[in-house]
């Protein structure tokens, strides 16, 4: 009996093995249909460039964040010898049609002199850049030929949490490596990303992988791989892709005008946590909380305010901060968009004109008192009026300097020497007659907003005056 049983078992396991095998989807037939449309893309760099190393810039600084792009370490041996420029293999793309438009990353062909594609067939063609985001990473180029081979397009939007997927790159210049995994979330705010809601998953990404398609079971393509998440430098479970949707809007403005307009508000934001939440008579931390209206913007028109909570714009709901840049970016400028702000404990709705999104040098560019002690107030704070340099240094029209921070409510609240209140509980600061005025009049034993600037970085932070 015990050989019987014995038996019995391992007929059992055999079956779950064999069942749970036969769930797994076969790759095969997608494979075979979409790989002749991926690319592999070699660059001849300019002269000093330092792509060299795989966490370098284009402009020759480190990157340093843990999100990193990938970057095809060059081969050693001949073609490394001094003098000698030969193309190196920096990352992946696909055949979008069937006269040679092509999409890969920005970072992989950023700074290059000269673009190899080398196709499925072993043909090696030059490529033509047709246009290259830095903002969305994409690059749309152009090879000379005809009858290609091109992907399937798939809607990144239609993705869900757990569905499989499927990448098809160059990691380490292994051309046409396939590995699958699944969708692990979905509008991912990466740093240093503003515009790019990122599709997760947990694909096997490397170096060289940059630039390629990631399919949906389908075999249409829902992404390009940009990022992973990594401490080693190589690839820990976490990967990155661009929505194909996102990157298609990109391609068609760079086919026809060379560049890509964005929408734009005008506001610095921040994320709202719970005592923020509190503070401002949110029931839940959500929205983006506007800590300052840039001068001239689509904002500042329309009459948002600092301290005004976005809880959603144009109908779609704005639960993290990093949400905002995503939703306001897909619209065309010129075109109105309702803002539902909470304000004063009250939802209002706002309708803005949307903006074009100044370059990133535009947003850089446009973006002393006699020292008081106040009788008692009730955040223990030394403060001095705003004098003009601070004001011109650090752009901030009226507030209170602190100048020294005593034990209580104010230092509890994390102010330092050197901020500059411009705001407590919603009423903007002027003077120090103001500050003294509103503090005394504050509430106990509840969160209220203030707002500050720390080093010409405009933040709100809840402040709470205790029994």
């Amino acid at each position: 009996m015990r050989g019987v049983s014995k038996f019995v078992v391992a007929f059992f396991i055999l079956s779950v093995n064999a069942a749970w095998a036969a769930s797994l989807p076969d790759f095969k037939a997608l494979v075979k249909q979409a790989a002749p449309a991926v690319v592999n893309i070699s660059t001849i760099q300019k002269a000093n460039n330092s792509h060299l190393n795989p966490f370098v810039g284009p402009g020759g600084e480190e990157i340093p964040e843990i999100f990193r792009h990938f970057f095809q370490m060059p081969e050693q041996g001949h073609n490394d010898r001094p003098g000698r420029r030969t193309p190196q293999s920096l990352g992946s793309g696909f055949l979008i049609s069937e006269d040679g438009y092509l999409l890969t990353n920005h970072h992989v062909i950023a700074d290059a002199e000269t673009i190899i594609v080398r196709l499925a067939d072993r043909r090696e063609l030059e490529a033509k850049v047709i246009g290259s985001d830095k903002r969305s990473d994409v690059a749309l180029l152009k090879i000379e030929a005809e009858d290609l081979p091109s992907v399937k397009l798939g809607k990144s939007e239609e993705l869900e949490v757990g569905e499989w997927v499927l990448a098809i790159g160059s990691p380490f210049g292994f051309d046409h490596s396939v590995t699958a995994g699944i969708v692990s979330a979905k509008e991912r705010s990466l740093a240093n990303e503003t515009y790019v809601p990122f599709i997760q998953t947990d694909v096997a990404i490397n170096p060289g992988n940059s630039g390629g398609p990631l399919f949906n079971l389908e075999g249409e393509v829902v992404g390009i791989n940009s990022q992973i998440y990594t401490r080693s430098g190589g690839f820990m479970g976490l990967s990155f892709a661009i929505p194909i949707n996102i990157a298609m809007n990109v391609a068609d403005q760079l086919r026809d005008s060379g560049y890509v307009t964005r929408g734009w508000l005008g506001v610095i934001i921040q994320e709202v946590n719970r005592d923020l939440a509190e503070s401002f008579g949110l029931d839940k931390p959500e929205g983006a909380l506007v800590a300052k209206v840039l001068s001239g913007s689509p904002a500042e028109k329309a009459g948002l305010r600092e301290g005004d909570v976005i809880l959603a714009f144009n109908g779609m709901d704005v639960i993290m901060s990093s949400d905002l840049p995503h939703h306001v970016g897909r619209v065309k400028p010129g075109v109105k968009a309702k803002v539902l702000v909470m304000r004063n404990g009250k939802t209002k709705t706002i309708r803005v004109k949307i903006g074009k999104l100044p370059s990133q040098e535009q947003l850089a560019h446009s973006n002393g008192g006699v020292p008081v002690v106040p009788g008692e107030n009730k955040l223990h704070l030394e403060v001095a009026e705003l004098d003009k340099q601070r004001k011109d240094k650090w752009q901030v029209e009226s507030g209170v300097v602190v100048k020294r921070v005593m034990p209580g409510a104010g230092s509890d609240a994390g102010l330092m020497v050197g901020d500059v209140i411009t705001m407590l509980n919603g009423l903007q600061i002027e003077s120090i007659k103001d500050f003294n005025r509103v503090s005394k009049s504050l509430p106990v034993g509840r969160s209220i907003p203030m707002r500050i600037v720390r080093r010409g970085s405009p933040t709100f932070i809840p402040l709470k005056i205790k029994k």
